[in-house]
């Protein structure tokens, strides 16, 4: 498949395309193009029919396998006419979109680009069955989410915190026992009410210090899917609430590997606030080496604050 993106966005969506769910087609891809707007066009009927029109493809709506196809022949044609068009791929799909509403005629074409995405279509097909294996992939990431996950729980406990689950995680089970075994079932009412706290809710673990309804420490568990749903839940609980760093932080907790990519995600303008937030990046190597000891000899938070690393 041809480069013209991030390939974690294309794998991703041969996840989604997996799964085979019947209707998301449009509404996913729409969710995606709002958080990557250069990388992933908007996608409805209209615009499906537009590019066919123009490019005499034959894209089938609620295809992944199309939609990438498309994606690719969307980022050429707007590479070829930059000047008329934008970075942001919306520009293009309103003239797709223009073109399948008959607003516009579409150009005469020699053929070219229907042979063109008979290829993209090929090769979108051939990378969706060679990630195939990502099932079984699937299931231990989501182990490993869990272990993370019960790593901090047990680790909060042993330090003396009070330890809140996130409420879509708290029947999940590791080792057989529910993550949220032990905890609390409910935000004290401060959170709770506080703007944002739908999404505070979704953290996937806090730390609550014993003796007062404030956060002592907040962790996103980042196992293998993007930061930005994480942070901004970060964003939701420090800028809605009482500052969470008075006593420790917000932490980050991912495996060691992709430390470079949530970097680079992090130096995006639209998460310049976080570099205010001191957010600390916690490696799973450093929690899973160090935990054992930190539970037993550990006070507070200055261990976890001692192997984690400042972000960006």
């Amino acid at each position: 498949m041809p480069s013209c993106g991030s390939p974690d966005i294309v794998r991703h969506i041969c996840d989604i395309d997996r799964h085979r769910i019947k209707g998301l087609g449009p509404a996913v891809a729409n969710l995606l193009y709002f958080l990557h707007p250069t990388l992933v066009p908007p996608c409805n009927t209209r615009i499906v029919e537009g590019y066919n029109r123009l490019t005499g493809a034959k894209v089938k709506l609620g295809s992944w396998p199309d939609y990438l196809a498309m994606r690719d022949g969307i980022i050429d044609l707007n590479a070829r006419f930059r000047d008329l068009l934008s970075n942001d791929l919306g520009a293009i799909a309103a003239l797709l979109f223009d073109i399948g509403s008959d607003r516009y005629p579409a150009p005469q074409r020699d053929g070219s680009d229907a042979a063109a995405f008979a290829e993209r279509l090929r090769a979108a097909r051939t990378a969706a069955a060679a990630l195939t294996p990502a099932e079984a992939r699937s299931e231990k990431d989501e182990a490993s989410h869990s272990e993370v996950q019960s790593w901090l729980r047990d680790l909060g406990h042993a330090l003396g915190y009070r330890v809140w689950i996130a409420a879509n995680d708290r029947g999940r089970l590791h080792a057989g026992r529910p993550l949220g075994e032990g905890c609390l079932d409910a935000l004290p009412p401060a959170l709770a009410t506080a703007p944002g706290a739908e999404a505070v809710r979704l953290i996937d673990v806090l730390w609550l210090s014993p003796d007062a309804d404030r956060v002592a420490a907040a962790f996103e568990v980042e196992h293998s899917t993007s930061i930005y749903s994480g942070v901004v839940r970060m964003l939701d609980l420090a800028l809605g609430h009482a500052d969470p760093q008075a006593e420790g932080g917000l932490f980050l907790v991912a495996p060691d590997a992709r430390e470079a990519e949530v970097r680079a995600q992090l130096a995006r303008p639209a998460f310049a606030r976080v570099a205010d937030l001191k957010i600390g990046w916690l490696p799973y190597g450093e929690l899973s080496r160090h935990r054992e000891a930190i539970s037993r000899f550990g006070e507070g938070l200055k261990a976890i604050r001692a192997i984690a690393r400042p972000l960006p």
